[in-house]
């Protein structure tokens, strides 16, 4: 009985698939997975460049203020093929040990990428465990507006001599 579910429940989902992306059933030999990643690595476009950062510390919530945590608001300017202006929120938090800390944020890019106009949302999960830092910075599914509607991706950060520089991984339909 299982093996019969998951036979169908597969077969609902290649359906759905094909569905969607306008393929034959026998166009999805390979998993449908597989074939998004396949369609997005052939739209997958790299950019780097330098931006500024302006961090301002912010007072904590009311009623949070114990829980010791830092809050800050991001004002970004990007620079290269991504010609925006972000704002945003961080919140991080210290460990006990030395060097242990960890951050999450949230901002919104506006500007052109690539020649495109429109705005997406950026996520960032950041860790330092003991001195090594470990970062995550995401695209918000469907958080693209205008000529980058659909966007998705990820972004790294390297810092040089005080210089900050971002490469940027994206997927446009």
């Amino acid at each position: 009985m299982k093996t019969i579910l998951s036979s169908t429940i597969a077969i609902v989902v290649a359906s759905t698939f094909c569905l969607y992306t306008g393929m034959s059933m026998a166009q999805t030999a390979a998993s449908p997975s597989t074939i998004v990643k396949e369609q997005r690595m052939q739209n997958t476009h790299k950019v780097s460049g330098t931006f500024e950062v302006k961090l301002s510390p912010q007072a904590a919530a009311t009623g949070i203020e114990a829980a010791k945590l830092g809050r800050m608001t991001i004002d970004k300017q990007f620079h290269g093929e991504l010609q925006a202006h972000s704002l945003g929120e961080m919140m991080s938090a210290m460990g006990e040990i030395k060097g242990s800390a960890g951050y999450v944020a949230i901002e919104r890019v506006s500007g052109t990428l690539a020649g495109k106009k429109g705005s997406f949302v950026l996520m960032h999960t950041g860790t330092m465990n003991r001195g090594q830092p470990q970062l995550t910075i995401q695209v918000v599914p469907d958080s693209g507006t205008d000529e980058l509607t659909g966007i998705s991706g990820s972004m790294g950060i390297d810092i040089k001599e005080g210089q900050h520089f971002y490469s940027f991984e994206y997927s446009l339909p």
